[in-house]
């Protein structure tokens, strides 16, 4: 299986200066982890992740000031949308990440998330008759 047919093909795309309220608002609205954060200025693309905002919020940090370039990951692993589901999660395991994102001749197509990977594996890999589990 290839990462192509695994992917989310929403690539939600903000600024450096949008302010960590607004990209989670958009982050909730399209119901996505990440956000790809595009700087003209600078060299490249980073990502901002659900964990960032947390990460934000829980030292106490106002998220109505805080802008996503502070709290952007800019030391990237991009996978290709060739790459197969096994070597997308070895990069996310060894890498200790939960996103990556799928370029495309330089350019963002998608992103792939440890749970993207999940749904497509836990059914032709789960059991008969597992035992569901509830909190």
């Amino acid at each position: 299986m290839l990462v192509r047919e695994v992917m989310s093909t929403v690539v939600l795309t903000i600024g450096p200066a949008h302010t960590l309220r607004q990209a989670a608002a958009l982050m909730s609205a399209r119901r996505v982890g990440a956000a790809v954060v595009y700087d003209p200025d600078a060299d490249g693309i980073g990502i901002l992740t659900e964990r960032d905002v947390l990460v934000s919020v829980g030292r106490g940090q106002d998220p109505d000031t805080e802008r996503a370039h502070g709290h952007t990951t800019t030391d990237v692993v991009f996978a290709a949308p060739t790459w197969t589901v096994e070597e997308a999660a070895g990069a996310m395991a060894h890498g200790g990440f939960r996103h990556l994102i799928v370029l495309d001749g330089g350019e963002p197509v998608g992103i792939v998330s440890v749970r993207d990977i999940i749904r497509r594996w836990a059914p032709a890999r789960a059991p008969h008759n597992a035992p569901v589990v509830t909190a």
